[in-house]
């Protein structure tokens, strides 16, 4: 029989809708926000020749590397150098890291654990002080690698230099407070929504460079039906494997209280198939487009002999749609997979507070039998979601061997985009359903005020 929260999900209709006042104002604030977002992605910083750095920026024979993957995820704020080029990747990396880090880092382990509300908003702070030091540094680099070519600063010199550091280490801080003020007063995750925004606001350029290459006789009209349902498919099969999981059944004995029976219920262990979300996928992009950025970076630099030789050949190699970057691509796909599963589930843990709350699973002993198991069942949906992951995020190489680069459109940036697709339309859902409960209580007190008023009971007999 279906559960009272599934039977108002079933009667949800546009009608529900319109009467949540407060799901409106808070779907007005997530897009008022999202429209503040964009229009700063196309205020350049101070002292920048906008259009010789685009056609700095567009030049085929440039190697831009990791800047491309930022310019996808900040919606193309890089190739115009905004305000926002840094975007909120920053914050990104900085929340990995005190992740990492209170997973290992015994005081922070003993805060993250221990510390309840007081200890995460701690760590909170702790990730915005590493934002700053982390936009401040990236500004930096970017800000000298500027100031050293010619053409594209009107003045250079130490000024432009600091006012590019203030500029963008405060529009990825103002970017950060935007994000949590969504996430507080909007729907959804605001810095998930900021990321989101970027990348589809590249989709359509995607879509023109796909018909222009159509319209040339490059592709042909069964190849572009085929490349739309195959969309529309890894769309789908993105959606069934982030919503799988495999669920352990819990059981919970029979005690006494008092003068009754309780307990004995059973409840169920959720492991997703991708416990790390698009971490793996980032981390192995970052990692495989830092030898492109430092080629570009020293470009014009007197390199050693050495370094020379070897770093235009892996430069070459390490491009998308090439057979060594596919390799090392999925490779580190599927380490990151694991590695960062491992640090975000302890079984042990788990098994810790199953134990203590009373809970063990049918047939295994409680304790270290318990945690052994599900380190067991994890490794194998873990291998599983590594494996699918994997092939979201190649199969996009593929096309760019084919194509090129006009096709690009990564598999971390579909992944993100179906995944915070699907959070917020979480999120709505549950609004709505707290709406009806809402009005459930209410039309259950005024009944109740009712039967005192008339001195009629409400029921029937």
């Amino acid at each position: 029989m279906a559960s009272a929260a599934e039977q108002l999900a079933a009667n949800m209709n546009f009608g529900a809708f319109s009467r949540a006042t407060e799901l409106h104002k808070r779907l007005l604030f997530t897009l008022g926000a999202l429209i503040v977002y964009r229009i700063g992605t196309y205020v350049p910083i101070p002292g920048i020749n906008s259009e010789a750095f685009l056609q700095f920026f567009q030049n085929p024979d440039q190697q831009r590397g990791i800047l491309d993957m930022f310019n996808m995820f900040s919606g193309g704020a890089v190739e115009r150098m905004a305000v926002f080029a840094l975007n909120v990747m920053p914050y990104i990396s900085a929340s990995i890291i005190v992740q990492l880090l209170s997973a290992v880092y015994g005081p922070w382990e003993k805060l993250k654990k221990e510390g309840g509300e007081a200890g995460r908003k701690q760590l909170n702070q702790y990730t915005r002080y590493l934002t700053v030091l982390l936009a401040v540094l990236q500004s930096l680099g970017i800000a000298a690698g500027l100031n050293a070519s010619e053409g594209l600063v009107d003045q250079p010199g130490w000024f432009f230099m600091v006012s590019t550091v203030v500029t963008l280490t405060g529009g990825t801080m103002f970017l950060m407070w935007l994000g949590e003020q969504v996430t507080a007063r909007g729907v959804g995750n605001g810095i998930s929504l900021i990321i989101f925004a970027g990348i589809v606001a590249v989709l359509p350029g995607t879509i023109a460079r796909l018909l222009g290459l159509a319209q040339q006789g490059q592709i042909g009209a069964f190849m572009l039906f085929f490349i739309a349902v195959l969309a529309v498919a890894v769309v789908v099969f993105i959606v069934f494997m982030e919503r799988a999981q495999r669920r352990l059944l819990i059981q919970y004995p029979k005690r006494q209280q008092g003068n009754r029976m309780v307990g004995g219920e059973n409840s169920f262990l959720p492991l997703k198939v991708n416990t790390a979300g698009v971490i793996p996928a980032i981390f192995a992009s970052s990692l495989l487009l830092l030898p492109t950025t430092v080629a570009a970076m020293t470009a014009n630099a007197d390199l050693p002999d050495w370094m020379a030789g070897w770093l235009p050949v892996v430069t070459a190699q390490m491009q998308h749609g090439q057979p060594a970057f596919m390799i090392f691509y999925g490779a580190l796909i599927i380490f990151f997979c694991f590695f960062y599963t491992s640090i975000v589930f302890n079984p042990e843990d788990t098994a810790d507070n199953l134990r203590k709350y009373g809970g063990f699973l049918p047939g295994i002993r409680p304790g270290k039998r318990t945690a052994e198991y599900i380190d067991y069942v994890l490794t194998r949906i873990t291998t599983i979601g590594a494996a699918y992951m994997t092939l979201v995020c190649l199969m996009p190489e593929f096309f760019v061997s084919e194509f090129g680069n006009n096709l690009y459109f990564g598999g971390t940036s579909l992944l993100i985009v179906v995944s915070v697709t699907m959070d917020t339309v979480s999120q709505i859902q549950s609004h709505l359903l707290a709406h009806q409960y809402e009005g459930l209580i209410k039309k259950a007190k005024l009944r109740g005020r009712g039967a005192l008023t008339t001195g009629r009971p409400t029921g029937r007999r």
